[in-house]
């Protein structure tokens, strides 16, 4: 079957494609980056190189698929995310249209059933009705939590302070997706193409508060007082800005997330849906990779003193 799927080799699509190859597909991998293609074809994929954001050249990506694998990469140059996410949305629907994709498999997040819903979670919304109302598509929407990966970006203050947290407190749940888990999934539904109309999945992982990361992640590195804090919104937004990020990619994936979880507003539909959830790397498992990244980042600092 000829598959195509977007988001190149990152967290996701390369265990996708990797597993999609296994399986006897013939998979086109679509990047804007050229550097890509030996990696892409090292895997017996066949490499697409372009930009999301050119309609003619994702229409050529996609035609003759039979199942597509949409995903909607962050854009750091962009200075309306939700817009952002609509327009890729409305260019993802045409152009599957125009291909006559039979099977999608989109990945949506966690609280997109909320229209208005906090960070990407709206625009993720109005991107799941418009491939709902592809007549002749098969669409199954994938609704991850959070990504266990985010954590990668607090090393430094791991390291320097030994202090993990976010903008709301160590009580609150999270719900935590691996990127492994998100691939198995969207795997096994383009392998099998079980599904039929317009469906939900969750994928969740696991289910911690800050407190319970906070601990066994500084267990896994040999820090076991790591402490969770609450960062207020403001310090939040300073800190994420020092670091390099424009202040409204800060506030929509990240300020506005926080703010959805402590005031409960982002997990009611996935409360319902837990039973069906798929997901099976917890938190202890990521751990482990986690002090991998942290001990070769450790090892590399101490080589450029």
């Amino acid at each position: 079957m000829n598959i195509t799927i977007t988001g190149s080799l990152g967290n996701v699509g390369r265990r996708l494609t990797e597993k999609l190859v296994a399986r006897g597909h013939r998979v086109t991998v679509v990047s804007h980056s050229p550097e890509r293609i030996a990696a892409m074809e090292a895997l017996h994929a066949i490499p697409a190189i372009g930009s999301l954001q050119d309609a003619a050249f994702l229409q050529e990506a996609f035609a003759g698929a039979d199942a597509v694998y949409i995903m909607i990469p962050p854009d750091p140059s962009a200075t309306n995310v939700r817009k952002y996410i609509r327009e890729a949305g409305d260019r993802y629907a045409q152009v599957i249209a125009r291909c006559g994709v039979q099977y999608v498999v989109n990945l949506s997040s966690i609280g997109a059933h909320i229209p208005d819903g906090a960070g990407p979670a709206g625009a993720n919304y109005y991107v799941e009705q418009k491939l709902n109302a592809l007549a002749d598509t098969h669409v199954l929407h994938l609704r991850p939590g959070m990504f266990y990966t985010n954590f990668l970006g607090a090393m430094n203050m791991i390291r320097y302070q030994n202090i993990i947290g976010n903008n709301f407190d160590a009580s609150l749940n999270m719900i935590l997706s691996h990127p492994h888990d998100i691939a198995d999934a969207a795997a096994e539904a383009l392998h099998t193409r079980s599904f039929s109309g317009k469906k939900i999945q969750y994928i969740a992982s696991d289910e911690r508060n800050g407190s319970e990361i906070a601990s066994v992640l500084g267990r896994a590195i040999g820090q076991p007082d790591l402490a969770w804090i609450n960062i207020s919104d403001e310090q939040m937004l300073q800190g994420m800005l020092q670091n390099g990020l424009t202040e409204e990619m800060a506030t929509v994936y990240i300020l506005d997330i926080g703010r959805a979880i402590r005031e409960s507003k982002l997990f009611d539909d996935y409360a319902k849906n837990r039973h069906t959830a798929l997901g099976s790397i917890k938190l202890e498992d990521f751990a482990k990779e986690f002090a991998v990244v942290y001990k070769q980042a450790l090892a590399m600092a101490e080589e450029a003193k």
